[in-house]
C-alpha cells in the first residue's frame, strides 16, 4: 500500500535527493575548441592584453608575428611565458599565436603566461587543477599606483626645505 505524505515531506526528501546527487556527480567541462580544433583565451597583467590560441603542433610560438626567441629577447621572459606548459607536460605539443599588447615586456610576457593558461584549461579541462595550484589562472591584481596632486610620484613627496 502506498503511504501517503505530506507536502513538506515530499518537499524535504526531494531537496535531500538532489543534494545527495550534487555532490556524488563531479562536474565535467567540456573542452571549448573552434571549427578548425583551436582554443581561445584572454590574459591580462598590469597594463598589458594577450590573445592566445591553441592548437595541436611542433610547439612553434608566435607573439605578434614574430618568434618569442625574437619577441622576448630576455631568458627570464621567454622562461615566464611558458610556465604553463613546464606545469602540465605539454612542451612541444601545440602551436601558439600570440597577439599581445600594451605595458612592458615583463608585463607582456605575465599577459602570455596568464592567457596560455587559461587556453590549456579551455582546451584540456582536466588539467585545470595543476594550473590553478601553481597559480597560473589568477589574474594579477597589481597595476602601477595612480600619482596624486601635491606629490612627485604616486607617494613621494616634494624635497622639503626648513629655510
Amino acid at each position: 500500500m502506498v503511504e501517503i505524505k505530506s507536502f513538506e515531506e515530499l518537499k524535504s526528501a526531494a531537496k535531500a535527493e538532489a543534494v545527495a546527487a550534487v555532490a556524488v556527480a563531479p562536474v565535467v567541462r567540456e573542452p571549448q575548441r573552434d571549427k578548425f580544433g583551436r582554443a581561445y583565451a584572454t590574459g591580462r597583467r598590469k597594463d598589458a592584453t594577450a590573445k592566445v590560441w591553441i592548437k595541436p603542433g611542433a610547439g612553434k610560438i608566435t607573439v605578434n608575428g614574430r618568434d618569442i626567441e625574437e619577441y622576448f629577447t630576455r631568458p627570464v621572459l621567454r622562461m615566464i611565458s611558458n610556465q604553463p606548459f613546464a606545469v602540465t607536460n605539454r612542451v612541444g605539443q601545440f602551436d601558439v599565436t600570440v597577439s599581445v599588447s600594451g605595458g612592458g615586456l615583463s608585463g607582456q610576457a605575465g599577459a602570455v603566461r596568464h592567457g596560455l593558461s587559461r587556453c590549456l584549461d579551455n582546451y584540456e579541462p582536466e588539467l585545470h587543477s595543476a594550473l590553478k595550484h601553481a597559480g597560473f589562472l589568477t589574474r594579477d591584481p597589481r597595476v602601477v599606483e595612480r600619482k596624486k596632486y601635491g606629490k612627485a610620484k604616486a607617494r613621494r613627496s616634494f624635497q622639503f626645505s626648513k629655510r
